[in-house]
């Protein structure tokens, strides 16, 4: 999405040449065999852990930290090489993310109408605003400090990393669909008459 809406404002005229079916695939290509990838690593390293504090996770699914929790040997600095390993990829694309939308807002500012801007901005907004919902809230969870640990807070934050953007993705992304916002208008003043 970063790439894209960089083309989209940095590079309009060249949108069709550079966003083309083929590099389209290959951008979804990179990304699903390196979440199979990460995938499998994480698969094979975490079952081959031994546990001996039972196995009975305190999550909605089989986090990594909460299956290191229960790990009693030293096989799980297997487990911490591949978080590293996983950790160098997020980092790059989070670098690639960062220095897009740089390039996006130098771009933006320079635009001369207040309309123009208006518009760059709301087509960018929504995806920085889910990527670093996830990024924000998975770095937290990953990263922080044990004493920080809690049961409930880490249900919380794997709820808002992994529940939280790809159920917001489809609204906010649909919210610059006018028909979608004069519906939502309607149904808004509809409970407001009802309440009344």
């Amino acid at each position: 999405m970063a790439y894209d809406r960089y083309i989209a404002i940095c590079r309009p005229l060249h949108y069709g040449t550079l966003m083309d079916s083929r590099a389209c695939v290959k951008m979804a290509a990179a990304a699903w065999a390196s979440g199979f990838l990460t995938a499998v690593l994480h698969s094979a390293s975490t079952f081959s852990i031994p546990l001996c504090q039972g196995n009975t996770v305190e999550q909605f699914f089989c986090e990594i930290p909460q299956i290191l929790k229960l790990s009693c040997s030293d096989a799980f600095l297997r487990e911490v090489g591949v978080i590293v390993v996983t950790a160098c990829l997020v980092f790059g694309c989070f670098i690639f993310i960062v220095l897009s939308y740089v390039q996006i807002f130098t771009a933006v500012l320079r635009i001369p109408s207040e309309q123009g801007r208006h518009k760059a901005f709301s087509m960018c907004l929504p995806h920085l605003a889910v990527v670093s919902l996830f990024v924000s809230t998975g770095t937290f969870a990953y990263l922080k400090p044990p004493s920080l640990s809690s049961p409930a807070l880490d249900l919380v934050v794997a709820v808002l990393y992994s529940v939280v953007p790809p159920a917001v993705n489809p609204l906010i992304y649909s919210m610059r669909n006018k028909e979608l916002k004069d519906a939502l208008r309607k149904l808004v003043q509809w409970v407001q008459s009802q309440h009344q």
